[in-house]
């Protein structure tokens, strides 16, 4: 990504001032912040019970992995049965490259997806995750929120928990994903027996230690077992468009070895009132 000078770029229309920017906070900064260490941990035996369905939603085919790639191993060794749904292909990460015609990349992108699963665990140890695709056009969830919306409500099932990326995450698509997922599972809580949680990626990014535009007062932290710390960041390599540079227009790696330390870390965040 390009390097801005968030002090005095001008506010985006979607985000304002989350702007994913330069290298963003570092792994360093956020693990020498003591709020962290207060934050009340996320027993998933007590939260996600084994007969409930749990839906993670991903902007992007690799969201999945970023944000819950160690919750979600912990669900599957529980029992629970999870679906993965990517709400666009990924397919314009690269515009204009030789290299990634949207057609060709949004076939990269799955099979990265899939990849990465097979990375966190062998397929016998993944009897219970299913992946589908909304095939919204990449880049423009926040202005199809309405149809979004619509195809909840065929795809939500009673007592599902639902897993999306923070309201205000910083980019536009996790926004349009977080803030639509939310609303429905505001709407239909009593009707269907819902639960909402929202999971922090790219906010790592922008925020700062403490930031206030996060409420950390609703925040929640799974802490990551040495081997699924491990295989969380084996499968973040598996995104292979993603963290080379594009030889072909000089783009540098959407995921940069500065990002990918900073989400590797042995912990996720999970908003939940």
């Amino acid at each position: 990504m390009a390097t801005v000078d968030s002090k005095h770029a001008p506010l985006h229309p979607i985000v304002g001032d989350r702007l994913i920017a330069g290298d963003g906070t570092s792994a360093q900064d956020w693990q020498a912040w003591q709020g962290l260490d207060s934050l009340t941990r996320l027993d998933i035996s007590t939260h996600f019970s084994t007969h409930r369905r749990v839906c993670i939603f991903a902007p992007h085919p690799d969201d999945e992995i970023l944000g819950c790639g160690g919750l979600l191993q912990a669900l599957v060794a529980q029992g629970n049965q999870v679906l993965i749904v990517s709400v666009t292909q990924g397919e314009k990460s690269h515009p204009n490259s030789p290299l990634y015609p949207t057609d060709k990349l949004a076939k990269i992108r799955a099979l990265e997806s899939q990849l990465a699963l097979e990375t966190l665990g062998s397929s016998l140890d993944l009897p219970n995750v299913s992946m589908i695709s909304l095939n919204f056009p990449d880049g423009e969830v926040f202005g199809r929120q309405a149809d979004f919306f619509d195809k909840l409500t065929s795809l939500i099932q009673p007592a599902d928990i639902l897993i999306t990326p923070f309201a205000y995450d910083g980019h536009p698509d996790h926004e349009g994903t977080g803030q639509v997922v939310q609303r429905f599972a505001h709407e239909f809580k009593s009707r269907l027996n819902l639960t909402c949680y929202q999971v922090l990626i790219w906010a790592w990014h922008w925020a700062k230690p403490g930031d206030s535009r996060i409420p950390w007062h609703k925040a929640w932290r799974f802490d990551l077992s040495e081997l699924q710390a491990q295989r969380k960041s084996y499968a973040m390599r598996c995104f292979s468009s993603q963290i080379y540079a594009d030889p072909t227009t000089g783009t540098a790696p959407i995921l940069s070895d500065t990002t990918l330390t900073r989400l590797s870390q042995p912990f996720e965040v999970y908003l939940h009132d």
